[in-house]
């Protein structure tokens, strides 16, 4: 019979066990994190106090930006303080904390690209009929429907995880909790925990995929069956380049982490997976978004030039 112990505290891995690199590690993640931080506040800011980013796009955006904040601020702090720190753990309420705001943040994100590529295909396909669609009580429907559906998706996961059994070792081959190195911790029957993993959160992945993808192919068609000219067709793809970008990062980095099977050989590839998919999205979304955008580069400027000369 399997030892049932009460479990108050995990061990989190530690991303390097050189000690002369950690403060590297640690300063490194710093700086991700302030960048993230000061690119998606500024995005919220100009897109809240500019009458002319009042749009689909942008509420949108505003809310990528938001959800990028909280996203990243979810592991990156207890990742620095843990580099920093002999004694690595997390409490096993702040586990199961982090965990459900994990897969919360990364669900929201999910169904916000493909909300994203939904207002583009229309956008562009039927732009006479784009503020009738993408009206104001539209948008605030769908951002709302996204943020429920993963919370409750993620309520899912961490109850599950919560009603389990610990009777191995409390130290966890991950440098945060997530579902599957907890399952590997855990004694008794997680053969449901792994079917809800599998089945809902590949099912959640792909479809989110697949549409968002398909928003696009839809939109590159229209324009080059429309005109039928390399011109038009370089516009569609310019047009397309920037979600494209975000979407193969984030999908394929949560591909890497949920699909490919668990082994010991697979542990540094996992490891270095999750930690490009909270770190990089996030900082790369505001320059992704905003660089190649005339109107927000504008709106910047006129917001950041109005609140210096307020201090000259």
């Amino acid at each position: 019979m399997e030892n049932i112990t009460t479990v108050n505290e995990f061990l989190l891995l530690e991303l390097t066990s050189i000690q002369e690199l950690q403060p590297i590690v640690f300063v490194t993640f710093l700086i991700l994190y302030v960048i993230d931080l000061f690119g998606n506040v500024s995005i919220l800011v100009i897109v809240i106090s500019e009458p002319r980013l009042h749009s689909p796009m942008y509420f949108f955006l505003g809310n990528l930006s938001f959800l990028d904040i909280c996203y990243s601020s979810v592991t990156l702090p207890k990742l620095m303080s843990n580099l920093l720190s002999t004694h690595k753990t997390i409490s096993f309420i702040g586990c199961i904390t982090q965990l459900h705001f994990f897969h919360f943040l990364g669900g929201t994100e999910a169904l916000l690209l493909t909300i994203m590529g939904f207002d583009r295909f229309v956008a562009i396909c039927y732009p006479l009929r784009y503020t009738i669609i993408m009206n104001p009580q539209m948008c605030i429907l769908l951002a709302a429907v996204a943020w429920l559906i993963s919370f409750f998706y993620a309520l899912m996961h961490s109850v599950m995880t919560a009603c389990l059994n610990f009777c191995h070792s409390q130290k966890l081959r991950y440098f945060l909790c997530d579902v599957k190195p907890l399952l590997e911790l855990a004694c008794g029957d997680i053969r449901l925990n792994q079917w809800l993993i599998f089945i809902v959160t590949c099912s959640l992945a792909m479809a989110s995929c697949f549409f968002t993808l398909l928003s696009y192919f839809y939109i590159i068609g229209f324009l080059l069956f429309k005109s039928r000219t390399c011109s038009v067709l370089h516009k569609a793809l310019s047009t397309c380049a920037s979600h494209f970008m975000v979407v193969s990062l984030f999908y394929g980095t949560v591909a890497l982490t949920y699909i490919t099977p668990t082994s010991a050989t697979s542990v540094i590839q996992e490891r270095f997976v999750a930690v490009i998919h909270t770190t990089v999205p996030p900082v790369l979304n505001p320059l992704i978004y905003t660089l190649r955008n005339k109107e927000v580069m504008s709106a910047l400027r006129r917001v950041f030039g109005r609140k210096f000369k307020l201090f000259v």
